[in-house]
């Protein structure tokens, strides 16, 4: 913390809850089980975080049958004040400020806690929090209550928000109303699929978003269609032109592609919600995730993070311009193709040549060559001005003493394309055949 606050940086801890939280909740049982073999059966259950005679069938996304946490049990906001109070004094000791807490929220399966007998019990207690989605409001009240309590206020992925309801047949999620006032600060990713103005509803009714739209910000998605590409695909593909053309306070205007890499139907977002006066003021910032799980070495992080990072710099640290505000169409689209040239030739002749060397260099992703076929000749380019082109026609991998590519080439099969920064280190080739 102190080497981020040192460069401006503020770190928000997150701490994952209900769900995602296997780690804490098998280290306080086996704490139980020690302390109850010593006879201590009062401090073996203070920080206990699982039900131990709870029943209930249901399975996470990422297959586990026991990694959330019981919000009926009182030992359970023991340990997360526990918690919270250890990183305050943290942030303390490293003289680094906290304002926040994230508790996380997402990705809590169907079938907890109904058959908990802690949840059974406080179901009728006075006054009585019935079923488990009550439940759900319950523990997130009492979160807050604590946090406010420390003068922090409460983060969360958006369903910290959220209450399910039925409309035509169908449950959807809608902002919950008792949270309205709460200065809740909600991460929303979910723009897919009827959820496109999830975002907007929340601001609109008052929660603090930060924009995290999977499929503009999601930097561990794949770059491209290519099954060669690293990254994900189930929320669309995300290159660094997705980030530099989002519109946080319109980005309905500017949505280019849907969440499986086609063109988007602009038909899509004639109804949905806008971003109102009072929405605009609670957009709290930008978020670009890169989930790692998928991660193992460094250079494939470097990959990922850059230079889609640059993107996410450019929009959350400068004010609208001018192509997000043009209402014709046809200025704002040369408006925008001016601007990115700008973007991209700053980047690919500055920035790029900047990371090879800074903080003892950076391996960010290098483009594949764009290939063309028309009349007989072979056409290439690049993304990125500054970058070179090189080629070979013997179906060798090109290499830095390749021939440079200028112009465009007779057509045969074999030749072999590849992009190369200026220290000489290549990119994925792309090959005719």
């Amino acid at each position: 913390m102190r080497y981020a606050r040192a460069r401006h940086i503020r770190v928000i801890p997150e701490i994952e809850t209900p769900g995602h939280a296997r780690a804490a909740i098998k280290a306080m049982e086996a704490r139980y089980h020690r302390l109850m073999k010593a006879g201590d059966k009062t401090a073996a259950e203070y920080y206990l975080l699982s039900d131990l005679k709870d029943e209930s069938k249901y399975r996470s996304v990422q297959g586990f049958d026991d990694n959330v946490i019981n919000p009926a049990l009182p030992s359970s906001y023991h340990f997360l004040e526990k918690v919270t109070n250890e990183l305050i004094a943290m942030h303390g000791a490293a003289n680094a400020p906290l304002t926040t807490i994230h508790f996380g929220g997402d990705e809590v399966p169907v079938g907890v806690w109904e058959k908990s007998p802690a949840a059974a019990q406080l179901a009728i207690k006075d006054p009585p929090v019935p079923g488990t989605d009550e439940l759900w409001f319950y523990f997130f009240s009492k979160l807050n209550k604590m946090l406010q309590s420390k003068s922090l206020y409460l983060s969360g992925w958006e369903e910290i928000g959220l209450h399910k309801k039925e409309s035509n047949g169908e449950m959807k999620m809608v902002p919950e109303p008792r949270f309205f006032k709460e200065n809740f600060h909600v991460d929303v990713w979910n723009n897919l699929h009827g959820n496109e103005d999830l975002a907007y509803k929340m601001a609109n009714e008052g929660y603090k978003v930060v924009l995290t739209p999977v499929t503009n910000f999601y930097i561990d998605l794949a770059s491209n269609k290519s099954f060669l590409e690293n990254g994900q695909n189930w929320g669309g593909y995300v290159d660094v032109d997705k980030l530099f053309y989002f519109i946080p306070f319109d980005y309905y205007k500017n949505m280019k592609e849907d969440e499986e890499g086609n063109p988007a139907n602009p038909a899509r977002y004639k109804n949905k919600v806008g971003l109102t006066e009072a929405g605009k003021s609670n957009i709290a910032g930008l978020q670009a995730p890169l989930w790692s799980e998928n991660i193992k070495t460094p250079e494939q992080f470097e990959y990922m993070l850059l230079p889609k990072l640059l993107g996410l710099a450019e929009r959350a640290w400068a004010k609208d311009p001018e192509w997000a505000l043009e209402e014709d169409l046809e200025k704002g689209k040369v408006s925008y193709d001016q601007a990115w040239s700008e973007f991209v030739n700053v980047l690919g002749k500055k920035e790029l040549p900047r990371l090879n060397y800074y903080a003892g260099g950076f391996k960010y992703r290098i483009p594949t060559p764009g290939i063309n076929l028309s009349n007989g000749q072979i056409a290439a380019n690049v993304q990125l001005p500054g970058l070179i082109i090189r080629y070979t026609t013997d179906g060798k991998e090109p290499m830095a003493s390749s021939k440079i590519y200028t112009q465009p080439i007779p057509f045969q099969k074999g030749v072999k394309f590849r992009v190369f920064d200026v220290t000489n280190r290549g990119g994925r080739s792309m090959v005719i055949n």
